[in-house]
């Protein structure tokens, strides 16, 4: 098999992609490359006989000398947000070494609806999608659903409250693990396509947040109600609550995308590429009980 470079695969959802690829995938170590800033935080996977290489997306160079070699590329999207267009400006220069080393697929994590979505970074996954298709080079986007992982940020708090504060009002958001994201993309990555792809990776239902109130006071055994505010209100309780200010814009956008229908897109794309059914957001809650608080 041709070689399969990983980017960000000291990362969460990195190194659960690698891990789908030797178990689930059954592909050879000898023919995955784990990309980091830092190979030292990828010992345990070197010691399995995966490649390392070092690959820093403010490091034009690095990139090239990584790229190099490489059939299939996934450049999982970078988590530098501190300030418009960075990460548009990283990807873009992952973009033009894939294009100059000879890479034969980019793969790429995205967003749903990208094209209309309210999420205030969803402009730099348009832009790179762009900047792949202007490259020429053939393309799979996965575009990812927001995690279940993604309520651990919220919910416990909540909980500890009994009150849920959101301004998504009856909007619904398809819920997917982590894990199984990877292994869609893990099954994306070693699938042969006739032309350019573009799948959508969604759990089995969207729910609203009241819906999943219920489910976490289910499992929890706590009381929890939603308390429905407008966007100004919500602001305005995360700035009381002590949220960093300039996180405050980005938390108010992923309710107002909630809210406009940019998360409730279903889709059986997950089972396609891992051949396994998505698990539940009961199931996930309920094996991550103690996450809840």
């Amino acid at each position: 098999m041709s070689k399969i470079l990983v980017t960000g695969a000291s990362g969460h959802l990195g190194r659960l992609v690698i891990q789908s690829l030797l178990e689930d995938q059954k592909v050879s170590p000898s023919d995955i490359v784990a990309a980091s800033r830092d190979t030292a935080k990828l010992a345990d996977l070197a010691a399995k006989g995966v490649e390392t290489r070092r690959a820093d997306f403010d490091d034009a160079s690095s990139l090239a000398s990584a790229f190099a070699g490489i059939d299939r590329l996934l450049i999982i999207s970078t988590d530098a947000l501190d300030r418009p267009g960075r990460r548009l400006e990283q990807h873009s220069v992952a973009v033009a070494a894939a294009k100059a080393t000879g890479v034969g697929r980019i793969f790429y994590t995205s967003l749903p609806k990208v094209e209309t979505s309210l999420v205030s970074f969803a402009p730099d996954h348009a832009g790179t999608e762009q900047a792949i298709k202007d490259s020429g080079i053939p393309y799979t986007f996965f575009r990812n659903g927001w995690y279940m992982e993604n309520l651990f940020m919220s919910v416990p708090q909540a909980l500890g409250s009994g009150h849920w504060y959101s301004s998504a009002a009856d909007g619904r958001n398809a819920y997917v693990a982590r894990a199984d994201i990877a292994a869609a993309i893990a099954g994306g990555l070693v699938k042969q396509e006739a032309g350019n792809a573009v799948y959508t990776l969604t759990g089995t239902v969207a729910l609203t947040t009241e819906e999943i109130a219920a489910l976490v006071s289910q499992v929890s055994g706590k009381p929890l109600s939603v308390v429905h505010l407008n966007d100004e209100q919500l602001a305005g309780g995360m700035k009381g609550a002590g949220v960093p200010e300039f996180l405050i814009p980005m938390l108010i956008s992923f309710e107002a995308n909630a809210r406009a229908g940019g998360f409730d897109a279903v889709t059986d794309d997950v089972k396609s590429l891992s051949g396994k059914t998505p698990r539940d957001l009961k199931s996930f809650l309920e094996a991550n009980k103690a996450a809840l608080g």
